[in-house]
C-alpha cells in the first residue's frame, strides 16, 4: 500500500474502520467461494440432494451482501481520504506561504486537489481491496486443492506465480506512463486556469487565437500520453488474461483425461475445475484494477511531496510574538535567493524602520520591493542575515502571533465570493456589524450602501462586479478592521486606479498608517508624499535612503461619488 496512504489511514481512526469493514467483507466474500464450489460440486455429482441448491443460493446471497457492504463501505474510505488529503493539503499550501510555493503553478495545485485525487477511488475502492483478496484466497484455494488432487495442485502452484510475476513486469511500464500522463494532466489544467485568468489581457492584445493554439498542443500531449496509458493497460490485460487460460488449460486437459480413464471421480473432478479458476481470478483482479488505480497513486505522490515538502525550521526555540504598539524593523545584512534563480532578490540589504515611521519602497519592478514585504510577512526567510522585530528575530517568532499584528493590502487584493461584509470581516471573523460599518466608513467604502443588497451584496468572483477603486477600498477596510495592528504594509495600493479613486485610497492610507509602523510600496507620487523615508531598492539592493523630494502633504478627503463615476 501507499506508504503516505497508510500513514494517513492510521491517523484517522473512522478512515480506518471503513477500510477494515471493506477488507473483511472483501475477503469473506472470496473465501465463501470454497463453500459454495463444494456445495456445487456436491450437488452436480449427485452426492448432495436437491436441496442443497438452497444452501447454495444462501451461500450466493451472503456474497452478495457482503459486496454491497464491500461497495458501501469503500465509498465512505474513499471520500474520508480524499476529505482528509484536502483539508491537510489547504493546512499545508497556508503554512508554507506563497514564498515556498512560487515553484507550483496555481492550476497543477487546483487539478492535483480535485481531478487528481478523485483518481484515488479506483485506488481505494477496487485495488486495495483486491490487494487484500490476492493475499488470502489464492493460498485457501490451494490448500484445498491440496487435499482434493494433488497433480492438480501442483500444476495450480507453479503457474500461479506467473501472473504476478509478468504483471510486475508490465506494471513497471505501466506506473511510468500513468505518471507522465497525470504530469500532462496537470499542465493543461494549469495552463487553462491561466489562460481563463488572463483572458481579458489576452483579448486586448489579440493573442487569444494563439493561446487557443497553445492549449490544443497541451491537450495533444495529454491525449498521447492518455493513449499510451490506455495501451500499455491493453497489453496487460491481455498478457495476463493469457497466461490465466493457459494455466487452466493446463489443470482442465488432465483433469478430463483422468476422468474419462477412471482415475477420477466426478465430485474431485467438478471441484477441482470450479476452484481452479478461482486461485487465478484474484490475481487478474488485482492486475487489471492496478492499471485503473495509478493515476491516483500518481495524485497521491504528488500530495505527498506537497505535505512533505520540509518547513523552514528556526534556528531557535519559537517564542510567542510580543509586539509594541508600532514595533522598530532591523534587517541585518538580509539576502533572499529563490530556487531556481541565478542572482538574489534581495542582496545584502541593511535599515532599520523606526517605531511608527512611513517608509515608502521605490524602484523599477523586479527590484525586491515586493520580496522586502513578503520578508516582513514571513512568506520567505533570508538566505543570509536576519530580520529582526523589536530586537528578536522573526525567524524565532510565532509566525501566526506575528501576522495578527499586521494589516496587509496587496497590489491585487483577493475578494471571495461571499458578502461585502464578510470579504470586510477577513480582517478580523468576530468583527459586528458595527464595526465593519466603521472600518469601511474610514476605508471611504461608502460606496457599498448604494449596492443592491448593501453589505449583504455577494461579490463576484475575484470581485468582478466592483471596480478596482472599490476593490482596493474594501482591502482597506479589512485592516481597518484589525484596530489591534501595529503594523501596516502595503503594495502599490493605489496602481491602476483613476483619480478619485487615488485620493480616497490615499486618504484612507494617511488615516490607516497614523500611530502605526508602515512600510508602503508605491509608485504614484501621492503614496510616496505619505512617506517619511524614502528606500530605493534596484536589483536587490538600497541605492538611496532619503526623506521625500517634496513636504509630506495628505491629501484632502474627496467624497466618492456613484459606482458611474469610477472606472
Amino acid at each position: 500500500m501507499h506508504k503516505g496512504l497508510l500513514a494517513l489511514l492510521r491517523a484517522e481512526r473512522p478512515i480506518r474502520r471503513h477500510v477494515a469493514v471493506t477488507l473483511a467483507a472483501a475477503v469473506l466474500a472470496g473465501l465463501l467461494v470454497l463453500v459454495q464450489a463444494e456445495l456445487l460440486a456436491g450437488v452436480l455429482s449427485g452426492r448432495f440432494t436437491a436441496a442443497a441448491l438452497g444452501a447454495v443460493a444462501a451461500v450466493a446471497a451472503v456474497r452478495a451482501l457482503l459486496a454491497w457492504s464491500q461497495g458501501v463501505f469503500a465509498g465512505r474510505t474513499a471520500t474520508g481520504v480524499k476529505s482528509a488529503l484536502r483539508l491537510r493539503l489547504l493546512a499545508r499550501l497556508q503554512e508554507l506561504g506563497p514564498g515556498r510555493l512560487s515553484g507550483h503553478r496555481s492550476g497543477e495545485l487546483v487539478t492535483l486537489t480535485g481531478r487528481g485525487l478523485d483518481g484515488l477511488d479506483a485506488y481505494l475502492t477496487g485495488y486495495l481491496p483486491s490487494i487484500a483478496v490476492a493475499a488470502i484466497v489464492p493460498l485457501a484455494v490451494l490448500v484445498r486443492l491440496f487435499t482434493a488432487d494433488l497433480a492438480s495442485a501442483v500444476i495450480v502452484l507453479i503457474t500461479l506465480p506467473l501472473i504476478p510475476i509478468f504483471g510486475a513486469l508490465v506494471g513497471l511500464t505501466t506506473k511510468a506512463v500513468t505518471e507522465r500522463q497525470f504530469h500532462a494532466l496537470s499542465r493543461l489544467g494549469g495552463h487553462f486556469l491561466d489562460v481563463v485568468r488572463g483572458l481579458p489581457t489576452l483579448r486586448a492584445f489579440g493573442r487569444a487565437r494563439y493561446q487557443a493554439t497553445v492549449i490544443k498542443q497541451v491537450a495533444d500531449a495529454h491525449r498521447s500520453a492518455t493513449m499510451r496509458t490506455l495501451r500499455v493497460a491493453f497489453l496487460s490485460s491481455l498478457v495476463l488474461e493469457l497466461c490465466a487460460s493457459l494455466s487452466l488449460a493446463l489443470v482442465a486437459v488432465p483433469i478430463g483425461l483422468r476422468l474419462l480413464g477412471g482415475s477420477l471421480d466426478l465430485t474431485t473432478a467438478l471441484l477441482v475445475l470450479l476452484l481452479a479458476p478461482e486461485a487465478y481470478l484474484p490475481l487478474r483482479a488485482m492486475g487489471t484494477r492496478f492499471h485503473a488505480s495509478m493515476e491516483g497513486v500518481a495524485a497521491a505522490d504528488a500530495a505527498f511531496a506537497v505535505l512533505d515538502a520540509p518547513a523552514d525550521e528556526p534556528d531557535q526555540q519559537v517564542r510567542p510574538a510580543r509586539v509594541t504598539s508600532a514595533p522598530e524593523i532591523t534587517l541585518e545584512n538580509v539576502t533572499v535567493r529563490y530556487p531556481g534563480r541565478d542572482d538574489p532578490a534581495l542582496d545584502d540589504v541593511s535599515l532599520t524602520i523606526s517605531p511608527g515611521e512611513r517608509v515608502a519602497l521605490v524602484g523599477e519592478s523586479g527590484g525586491g520591493k515586493s520580496t522586502l514585504l513578503h520578508l516582513l510577512l514571513g512568506f520567505v526567510r533570508p538566505s543570509a542575515g536576519r530580520v529582526l522585530v523589536d530586537g528578536v528575530d522573526l525567524g524565532t517568532l510565532d509566525l501566526a502571533g506575528w501576522r495578527a499584528h499586521l494589516a496587509f493590502v496587496p497590489q491585487r487584493p483577493h475578494l471571495f465570493t461571499t458578502s461585502v461584509a464578510d470579504n470586510i470581516r477577513l480582517g478580523d471573523p468576530s468583527a459586528s456589524m458595527e464595526q465593519v460599518r466603521a472600518a469601511a466608513a474610514a476605508a471611504h467604502a461608502d460606496f457599498v450602501e448604494t449596492l443592491p443588497e448593501g453589505y449583504d451584496t455577494v461579490v463576484g468572483e475575484r470581485g468582478t462586479n466592483l471596480s478596482a477603486g472599490q476593490r482596493q477600498r474594501v482591502a482597506l477596510a479589512r485592516a481597518f478592521c484589525r484596530p489591534g495592528a501595529a503594523m501596516l504594509l502595503l503594495d502599490e495600493p493605489t496602481a491602476r486606479l483613476d483619480g478619485r479613486s487615488e485620493a480616497a485610497v490615499v486618504s484612507a492610507t494617511a488615516e490607516l498608517a497614523r500611530g502605526r509602523t508602515a512600510v508602503i510600496v508605491a509608485h504614484r507620487p501621492a503614496m510616496i508624499d505619505l512617506a517619511e523615508r524614502v528606500i530605493r531598492i534596484d536589483q536587490g539592493r538600497v541605492t538611496s535612503d532619503t526623506a521625500p523630494a517634496l513636504p509630506t502633504v495628505l491629501p484632502t478627503v474627496l467624497s466618492v461619488q456613484s459606482e458611474g463615476s469610477e472606472r
